[in-house]
């Protein structure tokens, strides 16, 4: 069984983060995105990945390489233009071949394993298995209907929901799909859905079994879905404590700090991931919050936000809350007059200021 995870999307619902990040390589925690898809594969026992590209081939290529270092193989498969999810098995369709094969979505983070559901497809031998999880916004997703264990009905963005198991973006498929797609006629909007797909599988008399999820499971398409993520990755935080803490600094929770790390006359209280040369002087580091590699906080308070690698945050008298901030970020304050806000920001930014 092979693999296949579509990373070609624009990721325009996080800009302007995804101007200058290919959205699956934002960090969650202080890790890709998409190398937690990398591990849920891995782990029941897959070793051959392909990656669906557009042009952020060379960033993917840098992160994750031949994909050695996470005990993988990956292939990058080049998709051209954005034609929509079924469009992505289209397009691996060699590389895939003739056996059953998963598609899991970059962008999806769950704390259950793909290990149960595997074994039941070998088990039961479906045409496919659909990942469902209860959602309290079914509008907002592609919704299954269940009858006598089956999928046998796929509805996108229902304003009429008939049930609130949304389909999350991960597939256990056999090759009888490929057929399916390429006679399959695009959407209004130009695509070709999955949830298309899928249904006309259905309709053709294939078996489209679910597997309900247990525990959470995030769509971190967004901003305010980032920095959920990031808090439900650092409540399993493992503590580690590699760097420099002075006597003047308080810790309490489950804190984990990285090499080369100094923390002075501060306050850490966790869960809290600080990576790797990192400098916290005199500041508040509070719950759910991850701090990338060679960040340096002065005289400064942050809380439940994700701070990617290589910022600078000095002498920031309110506390930064609930926020993201990409690589190479400085946030300072000067008491030079006359007093102003000085912004400089990307396009699609947003700043709130009280």
């Amino acid at each position: 069984m092979k693999a296949i995870i579509p990373c070609a999307g624009r990721g325009k619902r996080l800009r302007p983060l995804t101007f200058t990040n290919s959205k699956p390589l934002i960090p969650i925690a202080n890790k890709p995105l998409v190398l937690y898809a990398i591990d849920k594969l891995k782990a029941v026992g897959i070793e051959e990945i392909g990656i669906i590209v557009s042009d952020n081939t060379r960033d993917m290529q840098d992160v994750l390489g031949d994909g050695k270092k996470q005990g993988v193989h990956i292939s990058y498969i080049p998709q051209d233009h954005p034609l929509g999810i079924a469009h992505t098995i289209k397009v691996a369709r060699t590389f895939l071949g003739d056996e059953p094969f998963i598609m899991y979505l970059g962008d999806n983070l769950l704390k259950q394993g793909l290990e149960e559901a595997v074994e039941n497809f070998h088990l039961h031998r479906p045409n496919g298995i659909l990942f469902v999880c209860p959602t309290t916004k079914p509008q907002l997703y592609g919704i299954a209907v269940i009858e006598n264990e089956r999928v046998v009905r796929l509805i996108e963005k229902p304003k009429d929901p008939p049930s609130n198991l949304a389909a999350i973006g991960i597939y256990i498929l056999d090759p009888t799909i490929h057929s399916i797609i390429e006679t399959l006629p695009p959407s209004a909007r130009g695509e070709y859905e999955i949830t298309d797909a899928l249904q006309a599988l259905i309709d053709s008399g294939g078996r489209l079994e679910h597997f309900s999820l247990d525990g959470w499971w995030i769509d971190a398409g967004n901003p305010d879905d980032m920095v959920e993520a990031n808090r439900l990755v650092l409540q399993d935080l493992v503590p580690t404590m590699q760097g420099q803490i002075d006597e003047r600094t308080e810790l309490r929770g489950t804190i984990a700090i990285g090499k080369g790390t100094i923390i002075e006359n501060s306050a850490i209280r966790g869960p809290v991931l600080i990576g790797e040369n990192c400098e916290i002087r005199n500041s508040f580091i509070g719950s759910f919050t991850s701090i990338g590699a060679n960040t340096k906080v002065m005289n400064s308070e942050i809380e439940y936000s994700v701070i990617m690698e290589n910022c600078e945050i000095r002498h920031i008298e309110q506390r930064i809350d609930n926020s993201i901030l990409g690589r190479n970020v400085k946030v300072t304050k000067t008491d030079r007059r006359p007093k102003s806000y000085k912004l400089v920001l990307s396009d699609e930014s947003a700043a709130e200021l009280r």
